[in-house]
């Protein structure tokens, strides 16, 4: 039985996002993603110029992330933040989560997020997924691809990218066939996430 789905066929559906950081007493990051407004055209996305966005926006920082796509198959349930839409350089982007950050921002990598998103990521029976297991036990499932950083990365290379990862001691990287759906539920709780250096995004399976 599969779960009910507010958008269906995402995997490999393309996708950018700039993150606004503002540091401070109020200090956090917010998060805007093109999807599904439009599919991030390249031609304006390589024009973006992160120090002319946060000025614009007064923001300490802003950070390109993308472009992008999707892993997982489909979307359950969203309880979004405020809607607030932004044009980045003629790209419409909708803010649709916050990150929570101790006071500064500064990139890091097989380092854990915490996202306040409110949505239901699912993954489909007979997919492959694509995984980071860290020493811990813990398990992030690759919920998007990014190309900005290696634009080579394509969804028929993500099962040798365990070989390309300089991954710290004690973490795999996996790839496996999903025998039944793979739901993260995380609309009652923050998200956990992670970046590896390629910039691609993981979410943690509770």
């Amino acid at each position: 039985m599969t779960s009910p789905r507010l958008v269906s066929e995402l995997r490999g559906k393309r996708y950018g996002e700039v993150f606004l950081a503002y540091e401070g007493d109020e200090a956090r990051i917010e998060v805007y993603n093109s999807f599904p407004l439009n599919d991030c055209p390249d031609d304006l996305w390589r024009l973006l110029d992160p120090a002319s966005i946060a000025r614009l926006y007064g923001a300490s920082l802003a950070v390109l992330n993308g472009p992008r796509y999707w892993m997982m198959d489909g979307i359950g349930k969203i309880d979004p933040v405020e809607p607030i839409l932004r044009d980045f350089g003629g790209i419409a982007m909708r803010r649709v989560a916050t990150l929570e950050i101790d006071g500064t921002f500064a990139p890091a990598y097989y380092v854990e997020r915490h996202v306040h998103r409110g949505a239901l990521w699912i993954f489909d029976a007979a997919k492959p997924v694509f995984e980071l297991k860290a020493p811990s036990g813990a398990t992030y499932v690759l919920q998007a691809y990014c190309v900005g950083v290696d634009p080579t990365i394509d969804q028929s290379s993500l099962a040798s990218l365990g070989q390309v990862l300089a991954l710290p001691d004690g973490w795999t990287y996996t790839t496996r066939v999903l025998d039944e759906e793979l739901v993260v539920d995380t609309t009652t709780h923050v998200a956990t996430v992670l970046q590896d250096e390629l910039h691609n995004t993981y979410t943690l399976v509770d």
